[in-house]
């Protein structure tokens, strides 16, 4: 961003709209990000065989649907935390909502389980994997989205670069949702979010570099 337009953004008052980069500039280096973590759960993980069954379990949607929930307040937060200026006081009830939404529905799991069963629930038999999983996938995500940020001015740029790294945790935990087996909403809940906060944590330190001004 160049000084001028800086100037004339906060010029505009304390909530100022957030401009919009060209379609184009946008679309691509998200696309690539997209791209490679798709392919990237393609190669190292696959499909998980049985996803037309799965599809048809309200649990696979639960899970699917949190990522994408997390995922999209993540973005938006992203998005006003590059602008000087933008109000970003609704970015932690929009991110807390899908989290919250979904210990809710894991509580309840928990509490109608048999005691026997609860711990099956939260451990699952992936629970090792699962976060580096997602946090691996989430990388070209996290690199296109800095590099859109890097265009804008970020004034803390600690926070732009964690919320950027929670969006792309968070996409990613939904492509990672095409591979991985486990149903419950307390695995989720728990292991999804540790992988989602990996990326959020390298992108708040990436973010203090790459995004200073």
């Amino acid at each position: 961003m160049k000084t001028e337009e800086l100037i004339d953004m906060l010029a505009r008052g304390p909530d100022v709209a957030v401009q919009r980069p060209p379609a184009r500039d946008t679309a691509v280096p998200l696309l690539a990000g997209v791209l490679a973590s798709m392919v990237l759960m393609l190669i190292l993980l696959g499909v998980r065989p049985d996803l037309p069954q799965a599809v048809r379990l309200p649990a696979f949607w639960l899970k699917l649907g949190f990522s994408v929930a997390l995922a999209g307040a993540a973005w938006w937060a992203a998005l006003r935390l590059s602008v000087p200026g933008a109000r970003t006081a609704a970015a932690p009830p929009m991110l807390a909502t899908p989290v919250i939404m979904l210990w809710c529905v894991a509580a309840v799991a928990l509490l109608q389980a048999a005691p026997e069963t609860r711990a099956a629930l939260f451990w699952g038999s992936t629970w090792r994997y699962c976060p580096p999983l997602i946090a691996l996938l989430a990388l070209p995500l996290l690199a296109a989205a800095l590099t859109l940020m890097r265009a804008r001015a970020a004034i803390r740029p600690a926070w732009a670069g964690a919320a950027a790294g929670l969006a792309a945790g968070a996409s990613a935990a939904a492509l990672y949702c095409l591979h991985c087996p486990e149903m419950s909403a307390v695995f989720v809940g728990f292991w999804y979010l540790l992988g989602m906060l990996a990326p959020a944590a390298l992108g708040a330190l990436l973010g203090r570099r790459v995004l200073a001004w």
